[in-house]
């Protein structure tokens, strides 16, 4: 009878076991790696020294454990949870290495049930969730789908001949005009042109802080480093050839090449990745860096805008969109969180999330989010700053007090006013703002909480009511 029971009882959980797909994704340096660390980190450690009394199942005192289980794709890259801890955990502590690519990791969270149809069947439940981390930059191929080649060039041209990719661009453009397209395809000069497209973008990204970089497996290809297909360029001369002739034009010419690479490109990276991964996703979260945007000027918070459209275009789900129509995606939870929230005064905070808010639903508004439930908010997953008041002028002002990244300095200022709408051309020409990247500040022992701002609150949007 006992081994009946037992069995009985094993059914019964492996019946009612709930299982969620958490994919997290943001553009270069939104802090994804911190983000996905610390969550897992606060889901782990709860209990030693948590602060998560905004997610339901820890404040009602019905969270049980969490521990780490092996993953379901053995295919995948498995996320590397323990280096990215380290970093944060040494004295001095350090950001962890950021990732260049798709990997996972996956978490059993054991849970008393209060509210579900689970509370007649079992005292504990088991609801299993499965992090997908990948690369922000993979959202902005999808409006590639819709787009010839020669669409594309000309939509890239446009971007490389405008301020402030111009200064950069010209040398690179000024070879194409002297590129015969219909000439026999060398594999060493469209390797060299593809390379020297390729170090446009990085610089793009990473010098200028830009954000719409296309194809985004360019500078994060992963597994695809250096294989033909992530080898070509948009042409900017469509104007000066013959369209018959571009229509005829065989792969073994240059411009057919390049088509051929772009359909390629479309077909078996962008197209695959959805298939494989994106419709697979339950809830999403997308991280956005505001503030390093606010600090490059007018021209890079304009191209974070620009982003963030194409970003929202993978979440839209109306019966006319390219998604649908090829796709069937099942997100149904989506959060927009703007990171670093510690690296401003705490009373910017709800500018921030404004400030985010008109990024996200200025696009919103045009498009059919019918099947999502959406929000915004202001984190910090590992937090970097203390907050305190300083004297200036006979007055108390904010001030944030922390370990500058580039310097290793301590250092106390109050960085500026976060705008609370799009930066208008008053704004810029003050020039109030001053963000200041900074270095983890405490450390803590690897089965302590790390310090954050509001991950609770976004635990309890992504999977409070998968936890009742």
């Amino acid at each position: 009878m006992k081994k009946l029971k037992q069995k009985a009882s094993d059914i019964v959980n492996r019946s009612i076991d709930q299982h969620i797909t958490l994919a997290v994704t943001g553009l270069s340096r939104s802090g994804k790696t911190a983000f996905i660390t610390s969550l897992v980190n606060q889901l782990l450690n709860e209990g030693s020294n948590s602060q998560l009394s905004f997610f339901n199942v820890v404040h009602q005192g019905r969270y049980i454990a969490a521990k780490r289980v092996p993953q379901k794709h053995l295919h995948i890259p498995r996320f590397e949870y323990d280096g990215a801890l380290s970093a944060l955990c040494q004295s001095p502590p350090k950001w962890p290495k950021p990732t260049n690519g798709i990997s996972e990791l996956r978490l059993a969270v054991r849970y008393q049930p209060k509210d579900s149809i689970l509370k007649y069947a079992t005292e504990s439940a088991t609801l299993y969730i499965d992090i997908t981390d990948y690369p922000g930059e993979w959202l902005l191929d999808l409006p590639m789908l819709s787009l010839t080649f020669e669409e594309w060039s000309m939509q890239t041209t446009m971007l490389l001949k405008q301020a402030p990719r111009n200064e950069h661009a010209q040398g690179f453009l000024d070879k194409l005009a002297e590129f015969d397209p219909f000439a026999s395809v060398d594999e060493a000069v469209l390797a060299q042109l593809s390379q020297e497209y390729t170090d446009l973008l990085l610089l793009f990204r990473h010098q200028l802080g830009l954000s719409v970089i296309q194809p985004g497996r360019f500078i994060l290809p992963g597994e695809l480093e250096d294989a033909p297909i992530l080898q070509f360029f948009p042409y900017s001369e469509f104007d000066n050839i013959d369209s018959n002739n571009y229509q005829n034009a065989k792969d073994d010419c240059y411009i057919g090449m390049l088509r051929a690479r772009f359909i390629e490109y479309k077909e078996r990276v962008v197209r695959r990745f959805y298939k494989e991964h994106f419709v697979n996703f339950d809830r999403q979260i997308v991280l956005a860096d505001c503030l390093t945007p606010l600090n490059n000027g007018p021209e890079s918070f304009a191209d974070l805008q620009n982003a963030m459209a194409m970003i929202m275009e993978s979440f839209q789900y109306g019966k006319s969109s390219l998604l649908s129509r090829l796709f069937s995606p099942k997100i149904d939870r989506l959060l927009f969180a703007a990171t670093k929230a510690d690296h401003i005064t705490p009373e910017q905070h709800e500018n921030l999330v404004s400030l985010l808010n008109k990024l996200v639903f200025q696009t919103k508004q045009t498009l059919s989010f019918d099947a999502i439930k959406m929000k915004t908010i202001a984190i910090a997953s590992v937090k970097a700053t203390k907050v305190g008041k300083s004297q200036y002028q006979g007055q108390n002002i904010p001030v944030i007090k922390g370990r500058q990244l580039s310097n290793d300095q301590m250092i106390t200022l109050f960085p500026g006013a976060v705008p609370a709408s799009i930066p208008t051309l008053e704004y810029w020409q003050k020039q109030p703002f001053n963000y200041i990247a900074f270095a983890p500040i405490e450390s803590v022992s690897s089965d302590e909480c790390l310090p954050h701002l509001r991950m609770d609150q976004m635990l309890q949007f992504l999977l409070g009511d998968k936890l009742k």
